[in-house]
């Protein structure tokens, strides 16, 4: 694979990075107002979204997504649940060891699956994708 076609799998890795975390966090808010907890979604969601449009494995392509993930996972739970004291971004990642353990464990969870669906590419389960 040329430099200029890992360059195009890449970007179109965060495309579908980006367009999986905005589902995931949507989808998250639904199942949430149903009452479920499913914090390992989001950060999943965005990994598959990046693994199903790059078109080459790539694991910095998965850590990438792993640390994204991270991320949004605390943003989600930050912008659902923030503290009462201090509703304040900066207050929140302050006091992160205050939040339940399975959120603890969920984020990284979610990281995670990022990581494995984000390294590599749809063509490493299904077979290349390819015009009829």
């Amino acid at each position: 694979m040329t430099s200029s076609s890992r360059i195009a799998s890449n970007l179109l890795g965060l495309v579908g990075a980006t367009a999986g975390a905005i589902l995931g966090y949507y989808t998250f808010g639904w199942i949430y107002h149903h009452r479920f907890y499913g914090m390992m979604i989001p950060g999943a969601m965005l990994g598959l979204g990046c693994g199903l449009l790059a078109r080459h494995p790539s694991t910095l392509r998965g850590v990438a997504c792993a640390i994204a993930a991270l991320g949004l996972g605390l943003f989600i739970e930050w912008r659902f649940f923030p503290f009462i004291d201090d509703p304040g971004f900066r207050y929140f990642l302050s006091n992160i060891t205050e939040l339940n353990t399975i959120t603890l464990l969920m984020i990284p969870g979610g990281a995670f699956f990022a990581y494995l669906f984000g390294k590599d590419c749809a063509a490493a389960y299904f077979g290349s994708i390819r015009a009829a």
